[in-house]
């Protein structure tokens, strides 16, 4: 076997946020532009794979057009803070050199995950936050927009629903997810990215897991790409990301169990969620503990799928 056929293999997947989904409560209708959604995403990110591209294109692409898409909780369609402002999140890592970035509260960069990716190719830095990473932003000539280019009517009757009917500090049910890809390119390398508008009603300026390199994001060459959409907090209690790929690289566990294992234990701390991965050797591969997640994946085997509910 040849070097080339051992490493040409690609595949990518991608989540649009782990949550409350059901077939009760999706209609058919709202299932289809849901699936549609995830379908020109998956299908960005599988265009660069297979064209030669790199996994960090690929992940970047299909991150980009899910903030772009009001139907997740990421760029346009974040959902509201407690005082009616959205604040946007992201974080890209490659496994090559394990080179990260990271960006939280942001107001006026359109796509985060960009920006994520400059501070970790144009600065000294790995995370910037607020105005600080905007600066960077502008300097750097990335979109700039108005913050009402975030806001949708949906996501502002969310926030008035869950101050209504005093649900809680944020919103705990997890209704409205994250984004996230990861891919592994036709050379074995693999990276991850992972974008948010957070929590409905976040408030004090609250950080999620996301846009933490361990935590919501990791990719190593040695072990796998991850991206993680849930219960913030507890995934960073754990540090998910890294401690799935510690289980592969330093435990031998394979992938799907060492997700499942790290879920578990998220679990144990009356965490959900859930888990993408994609490995070095192609694998690709989900697991959550929330009634859905919407979902996605391809490879260059010929594979291509979406799925939002736990039987899909």
């Amino acid at each position: 076997m040849t070097e080339t056929s051992q490493t040409s293999r690609w595949a990518i997947a991608i989540h649009g946020g782990a949550g409350a989904m059901t077939p009760e409560t999706m209609d058919a209708a709202g299932v289809a532009e849901h699936e549609a959604a995830l379908g020109v995403a998956l299908d960005a990110g599988r265009a660069v794979l297979m064209a030669g591209g790199s996994a960090l294109d690929a992940v970047c692409a299909a991150v980009a057009e899910l903030e772009d898409d009001p139907h997740f909780n990421a760029g346009r369609g974040a959902v509201f803070t407690y005082h009616g402002t959205n604040e946007l999140d992201a974080a890209v890592m490659d496994g090559r050199a394990r080179d990260a970035g990271a960006v939280c509260g942001l107001t006026h960069t359109r796509n985060p995950v960009q920006l994520a990716r400059a501070v970790m190719e144009s600065s000294p830095h790995v995370f910037l936050s607020g105005a600080g990473a905007e600066e960077f932003a502008r300097e750097q000539g990335a979109v700039m927009v108005d913050p009402d280019w975030f806001a949708t009517e949906e996501r502002w009757r969310q926030l008035q629903e869950l101050k209504a009917k005093k649900l809680g500090w944020f919103d705990a049910g997890l209704k409205y997810g994250t984004v996230g890809a990861v891919a592994v390119d036709a050379a074995g390398h693999v990276a991850a990215a992972t974008s948010t508008g957070g929590l409905t009603g976040k408030r004090w300026g609250r950080i999620g897991d996301s846009p933490l390199i361990g935590a919501g994001t990791y990719a190593d060459d040695r072990a796998a790409a991850i991206s993680c959409t849930g219960s913030g907090e507890q995934f960073m209690r754990v540090g998910a990301a890294h401690e799935i790929c510690a289980r592969i690289r330093l435990g031998g566990e394979q992938a799907q169990a060492a997700t499942e294992a790290v879920l578990a234990e998220i679990g144990a701390m009356e965490g959900v969620g859930g888990i993408i991965y994609a490995t070095p050797a192609g694998e690709t591969g989900f697991a959550f503990t929330t009634p859905g997640m919407f979902r996605g994946r391809a490879d260059s085997e010929g594979l291509r799928e979406v799925g939002i509910f736990g039987g899909d």
